[in-house]
């Protein structure tokens, strides 16, 4: 008996009528709307910020709406989860970024090496890190890089 399910062309037509719309990204969130960001929930931030238990840090440190004041206090948290969730944050700021690229740990290293948001001097030094691991992360986002630029151009001259 196989688990492989070979489906007529009636059946694909079927499946492919009755497929859920495609919706954009946008109008999913304009679907259902985040709840607004008040007080309370930035003095939960502040709360939570100092648990005990590292894994409520890394939810703080994984927060768009962590004030920066919480964000520079994390980015000395002992524990290297909390640091590498600050590290892939979008919104943390390229000054601690900056400092969360000479972290001690590999992985906060090649967290900040992976954020979209991490500025060129950044990148450029972390291209000669000690760490092979963080050295092809850098390596793999600049491939990604060539790519896109790659097919923005063709899209441009097919466009033309």
């Amino acid at each position: 008996m196989s688990c492989i399910r070979f489906n007529t062309p009636a059946q694909r037509r079927q499946m492919a009528a009755l497929a859920p719309a495609m919706v954009t990204p946008e109008q999913v969130a304009a679907q259902h709307p985040a709840p607004p960001v008040t007080p309370g929930k930035i003095n939960r931030l502040r709360l939570l910020a100092t648990h005990a238990n590292p894994k409520i840090r890394e939810s703080v440190a994984s927060s768009y709406h962590t004030p920066l004041d919480v964000v520079e206090t994390l980015a000395q948290d002992p524990d290297a989860g909390v640091r590498a969730c600050l590290a892939r944050n979008e919104t943390t700021p390229c000054d601690v970024l900056r400092d969360l690229s000479h972290d001690e740990s590999e992985a906060v290293r090649g967290w900040v090496a992976v954020n979209f948001y991490v500025p060129a001097d950044v990148m450029a030094e972390l291209a000669d890190d000690p760490s092979p691991v963080v050295r092809g992360l850098v390596e793999w986002k600049a491939a990604l890089a060539r790519e896109s630029e790659v097919e923005s151009a063709q899209s441009e001259l097919v466009q033309a």
